[in-house]
């Protein structure tokens, strides 16, 4: 089945042109039938069923409209910034060749990347978090918050560019700016390998904090924030212990770093060294993160929500995240090559209820 987002294509054009395959057009029937009223709630907010879509894929209201229509309740819109910033060039995402989990220690040497896409599907995700500038984004980001139908959440992705001014008062900056199209919730990307895999913002607490507080002080809204697999327990624990009363939640995980080389050795991505990988390689990864948050939750008495993110192709990988303590659960790379994902989970959903009265 072909992408909603053509990786054949440049992230100008599928942002002017997509979505594409089944996402462009709306399905001539709600995703599952169903019209009864939301069972769950996700933050406070009531929601049919607690899946969707994380930041990357849905580039514009047009995608998040799509996916809303397709029965993704949690639409995440991809991550904007203060001022407009450039995608990298073609290519952003090739097939990465990984022989089951792609573990850290596998990360460490160059993975094989390149040819035909193939199930189970994993991918590079090299975009270099691109931006419109505020004057584009936000109306259209007011567009997809409009499209949500009842039980379905919008949220707005965000983050602060470095080297543009004070780091604390950019994202102080973006957050209103997202908080200004009527988004519900924000989410706060701290994770994006392709801006430095060494040196991600998620591994500074003390910063993390600093930026979070100043967040939560200038804007009331839900704060989730999006971090990446952490190797040790007691990083993750400082994280937590520091930022979990500020937060709504944690999102987990965006991508796994690696050098990606083609079948000669050469650099997959010409130009750059370190791409993230997301796609079936890293599913345990975040559902590593979700048992870890799920247990520090418990441990320190806190109440934040957790929403697992990495490698979710199939009904079974989304009730497997449920059952490991995740309040939601999304998926990009399976829900862009099957866009029946969000029915085949709601199904799923329905048929363990039954089972379960």
């Amino acid at each position: 089945m072909d992408p909603f987002y053509d990786p054949s294509r440049s992230y100008d054009d599928n942002d002017a042109d997509g979505p594409f395959g089944a996402f462009a057009a709306p399905p001539t029937a709600p995703a599952d039938g169903d019209r009864s009223a939301p069972r769950h709630r996700f933050l406070g907010l009531p929601v049919r069923e607690p899946f969707g879509i994380p930041a990357g894929p849905l580039v514009n209201a047009r995608f998040c409209a799509a996916a809303f229509a397709h029965g993704f309740d949690l639409c995440v819109y991809k991550t904007v910034r203060t001022r407009a910033h450039p995608a990298h060039p073609l290519p952003n995402i090739v097939p990465v060749h990984v022989d089951g989990d792609l573990t850290l220690e596998a990360a460490r040497h160059p993975v094989r990347a390149g040819g035909a896409f193939a199930h189970p599907l994993s991918i590079s995700n090299s975009f270099g978090v691109p931006s419109r500038d505020p004057d584009r984004w936000q109306p259209d980001m007011a567009a997809a918050v409009r499209a949500a139908g009842p039980g379905q959440v919008l949220i707005g992705a965000f983050q602060a560019t470095r080297g543009a001014g004070d780091l604390v008062a950019d994202h102080v900056r973006a957050a209103r700016l997202v908080a200004e199209t009527g988004a519900p919730v924000l989410e706060l990307n701290l994770s994006c390998p392709n801006e430095g895999a060494s040196d991600l913002l998620c591994f500074d607490a003390e910063l993390v904090r600093r930026i979070v507080f100043a967040i939560t002080d200038a804007v009331d809204l839900p704060l989730l924030i999006k971090i990446a697999h952490f190797a040790e327990d007691a990083a993750l624990r400082r994280l937590v212990a520091m930022t979990g009363r500020l937060v709504a939640g944690y999102a987990a995980i965006n991508t796994i770093p690696a050098t990606l080389v083609d079948d000669a050795g050469r650099p997959a991505l010409p130009g750059r060294t370190t791409s993230g990988v997301c796609g079936a390689g890293i599913r345990w990864a975040g559902l590593d993160m979700t048992r870890r948050l799920t247990r520090l939750r418990d441990e320190l008495s806190l109440d934040y929500a957790i929403v697992g993110v990495g490698g979710v192709a199939s009904a079974d990988d989304y009730r497997a995240y449920r059952d490991a303590g995740a309040d939601a659960v999304m998926s990009a790379t399976g829900a862009m090559w099957n866009p029946g994902l969000a029915a085949e989970v709601r199904a799923g959903a329905a048929g363990s209820a039954g089972s379960a009265g």
